[in-house]
This record gives structure tokens, C-alpha cells and sequence, in this order.
């Protein structure tokens, strides 16, 4: 997959279809002189444990595979969980007045807090305006090379750093993940509000633990009950749609750090929608 010099992709690769841009990108905050970032997508929760970061990598190493430069900011500062997925340790380097990211086997770029202390078991202890502070700096101090996609793992909730994030940062669109048992239209509902007020499109939403295959039968299993995914999606105009199923391999590879070996297409309609989506104006220090 390869992109023109206007950042457009190459003629006949994608059917023409195209997620309007975010119009919310004056005052925020300014890239690193050396960075240049076409699309960031954050991916959101209404609460913990429902598989975000493990969504967040999947997609990137999707639009990865699609030939395209892609890179993970992991917002989530208090409970970081990327490194481990992509078996990535260490420290980044840097120059006087800014870091690189730390790169995956694959070549997708990594910004963690693990990467920076000294032990990665360290808890982070700090307030809500000094989380949202390293965010920032996750932003305007890692030079962030020419990325096509920047998947940002947001803490869940709309908390302090969510609120900082959505306010300095030119979002794109954002990913909901959920699960059965939360899948609710209040809990999406909230979402569709808060990107509406922020201005940013939800472009897709991804069902985590969906159902069960059984592995003698292929028979699926809905543990937590029916998915009502597609009529809320239908209900609130969210393009794309995606069903993670239970799967114990991908926490093996997970655990193993090896993330990048899972070979799936289970979240299909939401890489396509990311193929749709068109390039911002150029974002680098002198917006």
C-alpha cells in the first residue's frame, strides 16, 4: 500500500470511499521539529479490562502489514501494557531535547512510560496533571518519523488524561472497545457524546471477547450473552464494525511478547475504515 505525494493513496488500492477529517486541529499542542504524523486514532474504553490495548496493538500491526509507517503511543500511563505485547525492553535514545521511539521486530514505533524507568514493574504513582503532562511530552518530545497511523492507548474513562489528550492532540477518530456484558447504549452513547464535543468521528467499534469457538465442533458460543454490536453501530451512525472472539492462542503470543505473529482478520471493518480515511494537513512543528 503506498501513498502519493499529496499523502493520498495510490490510484485503485481503495474504493472511494472517505471518513471526513476532525476539524480540531488549531491550538494544540506542537509536534517535535523532526516528526510528521498523517493520522491518529485514538482507541477509547468506558472502563478497564475489556481489551483495549490489546485492540490498539492488533490495529497497528494490521496497518503495518498494509505496508504503511505506523507507531503506538501508549497513553495509559499508570497501567502500560504495550511493551510487553510486542516483547519490547529498554531504553529509548534521544538527543539533548528529545527521544526516539523504541521500534518492534517488525518496525512499528513504541513510546511507553515502561521504556523510561527503572524497573518496569515500578508502579506510577502520580496525580492526574502530571500523567497528562508526560503525555504530552510523548507527543511534542519523541520524533515521531513519518508516521501514516498513530494509535494512541488511552486510559480508560474520560478522565484527565483522555481530557488532555482529546484537547492537544489532533485526533482523527476514534476506536470504542467494549465487551457483551458492557455492550449498553448508555456506555456508547457517552462515547458518541464526548467525540461529538470534541469533534472527533468515531470510526469504528470493536466487540472484545465476542463469543467462543469451540475447537472440535467450530460451533461459536455467545458466553456473555447475544451481540446487539451492529444495531447499536446502525443506531449510532458508527461506520465499522468488529468481533473479537476469545482466543486463547493470542494470549499466549501476547504474554510471549509476539504479538506480531497473530495472523487474524477479525478486525476487518475497522482496518477498512482506516484505508478510507484521508491524511490530516501536514502536522509537524511549524503547525
Amino acid at each position: 500500500m503506498s501513498e502519493n505525494q499529496n499523502g493520498d493513496t495510490a490510484a485503485g488500492e481503495l474504493p472511494d470511499i472517505h471518513i471526513k477529517r476532525a476539524k480540531n486541529y488549531v491550538d494544540k499542542e506542537k509536534l517535535n521539529e523532526l516528526s510528521r504524523v498523517k493520522r491518529v486514532i485514538g482507541v477509547v474504553s468506558g472502563k478497564g479490562g475489556v481489551g483495549k490495548s490489546l485492540v490498539t496493538s492488533l490495529l497497528a500491526v494490521n496497518m503495518n502489514e498494509h505496508g504503511f509507517k505506523t507507531a503506538i503511543m501508549d497513553a495509559d500511563i499508570t497501567g502500560p501494557s504495550i511493551p510487553r505485547a510486542f516483547g519490547v525492553h529498554g531504553r529509548p535514545e534521544g538527543t539533548d531535547t528529545a527521544l526516539y521511539p523504541m521500534k518492534s521486530k517488525n518496525g512499528i514505533d513504541l513510546m511507553s512510560i515502561n521504556f523510561l524507568l527503572d524497573s518496569e514493574t515500578d508502579p506510577v504513582i502520580w496525580r492526574g496533571p502530571v500523567i497528562a503532562g508526560a503525555v504530552t511530552q510523548f507527543w511534542t518530545d519523541v520524533i515521531w518519523e513519518d508516521e501514516d497511523y498513530m494509535f494512541i492507548d488511552m486510559p480508560p474513562g474520560t478522565g484527565d488524561v483522555a481530557l488532555t489528550v482529546f484537547q492537544s492532540i489532533p485526533i482523527t477518530g476514534l476506536v470504542v472497545v467494549t465487551s457483551p456484558q458492557e455492550l449498553v447504549g448508555m456506555i456508547v452513547e457517552k462515547a458518541v457524546k464526548m467525540a461529538e464535543k470534541m469533534n472527533i468521528p468515531i470510526i469504528g467499534i470493536v466487540e472484545n471477547m465476542s463469543y467462543a469457538v469451540c475447537p472440535h465442533c467450530g460451533e461459536k458460543y455467545s458466553i456473555f450473552g447475544e451481540s446487539h454490536i451492529d444495531e447499536i453501530a446502525a443506531k449510532y451512525h458508527i461506520p465499522g464494525v468488529a468481533k473479537l472472539p476469545f482466543n486463547p492462542e493470542l494470549a499466549e503470543l501476547v504474554d510471549k511478547g509476539e504479538i506480531e505473529s497473530y495472523v487474524h482478520d477479525c478486525l476487518h471493518g475497522i482496518v477498512k475504515q482506516l484505508l478510507f480515511m484521508e491524511p490530516m494537513p501536514p502536522m509537524t512543528a511549524e503547525e
